[in-house]
């Protein structure tokens, strides 16, 4: 650093002063990239940090807990320091921590009460009920999701108790969040891979479906019903046409006579 308060300098000397000023930089800069010519992608594992994250403002007393329970319970698990503010209408969160392993595991136990379900994530999660179509899995403390009979593999599942139990583990994707009411979508089968020519037997069970509605009888048969009751009526209109206009001369005769 070169501090100059001096009036009055000629300008060779203040010249010459920046001048030197430059090689001085230069030197320090050259030395500093023979130690590390780039910073690290992280810090020592003993470095203090600070690591601030944003939450849903709704999320603040869940993650502060009924009189700063839960709050206090993850400082005294972790050792890190944890401070939550509201701003701009949103939850700033601040962790502070002496080392790494104390500040991830902080993080950890903040991200499991405010972490928010996103649609294509994977989650690991607890089976915590059984029905006739599907089960349902919480995939984070508090958020459950239906993963439904059609989702569970490509093959066709005619139990879904025959399948799992509660309490089973399981690793499903979220393939959607309902707009209207948050209910979470689940799939397990999108984790498998696809039985080699499934699309290939999809087409013909579905050209066969067709082509059995097609020869039931049901939609040709009610087509040709159709028709003929449309040529019947037809025919009943022209008999009554045609008796119409055959009394209709006899009466002309009558008129004429």
């Amino acid at each position: 650093q070169m501090d100059i308060k001096v009036d009055g300098l000629p300008y060779e000397i203040l010249e010459e002063a920046l001048e030197q000023a430059r090689k001085g930089r230069l030197f320090i800069l050259d030395k500093m990239e023979e130690v590390i010519s780039k910073p690290r992608e992280e810090y020592k594992p003993h470095v203090p940090r600070i690591v601030q994250i944003l939450i849903n403002k709704d999320l603040i007393g869940a993650l502060i807990g009924p009189g700063g329970k839960i709050i206090q319970g993850i400082q005294a698990d972790t050792g890190a320091t944890i401070v939550i503010e509201e701003i701009d209408n949103k939850g700033v969160v601040d962790v502070f921590a002496v080392n790494k392993s104390s500040i991830d595991a902080a993080l950890a136990r903040i991200n499991e009460i405010v972490q928010e379900p996103e649609v294509g994530e994977i989650y690991r999660g607890k089976v915590k009920g059984v029905v006739s179509f599907g089960c349902f899995v919480e995939i984070m403390p508090g958020r459950e999701g239906l993963l439904h009979i059609s989702e569970w593999d490509w093959r066709r599942v005619e139990r879904m108790e025959d399948e799992v139990r509660v309490g089973d583990e399981l690793e499903v994707k979220l393939i959607d969040i309902d707009a209207k009411n948050g209910n979470l979508k689940l799939s397990r089968k999108v984790l498998r891979p696809k039985p080699e020519g499934w699309e290939e037997q999809r087409q013909h069970s579905r050209d066969k479906r067709q082509y059995q509605g097609e020869h039931r009888g049901g939609g040709d048969q009610r087509q040709y019903s159709g028709e003929q009751r449309h040529h019947s009526g037809g025919n009943r209109s022209q008999s009554r046409e045609q008796k119409h206009w055959e009394k209709r001369p006899q009466r002309r005769e009558d008129n004429q006579e």
